[in-house]
């Protein structure tokens, strides 16, 4: 992941990520960063899911699944200008 660019955006703005996630914790959200609006979202997961496509609803629904299993959340970081939507799995502490 060293060469991600999205992973080092992550990084970079993991204090806020964490620090908002932290808030809706007990809800489980998913987490989106925008880079053109450096910006943290925290949405419901049912939300979120119905705004994506079928083949990124099946994607998410197995990595969401997983990620809560194993002490985790899911964080998409999202570049307009490239027209990319990423996601990760990160620890949840």
């Amino acid at each position: 992941m060293a060469t991600d660019p999205y992973w080092k955006v992550l990084r970079k703005n993991w204090p806020h990520i964490c620090g908002l996630y932290q808030v809706y914790a007990h809800k489980h959200p998913v987490m989106l960063y925008d880079i053109q609006e450096h910006r943290v979202y925290a949405y419901p997961y049912r939300e979120f899911l119905a705004d994506l496509s079928e083949r990124s609803q099946v994607s998410l629904k197995e990595q969401y699944r997983d990620a809560i299993a194993n002490g985790m959340f899911v964080v998409f970081v999202r570049d307009n200008k490239k027209e990319k939507l990423k996601s990760y799995s990160v620890p949840a502490s």
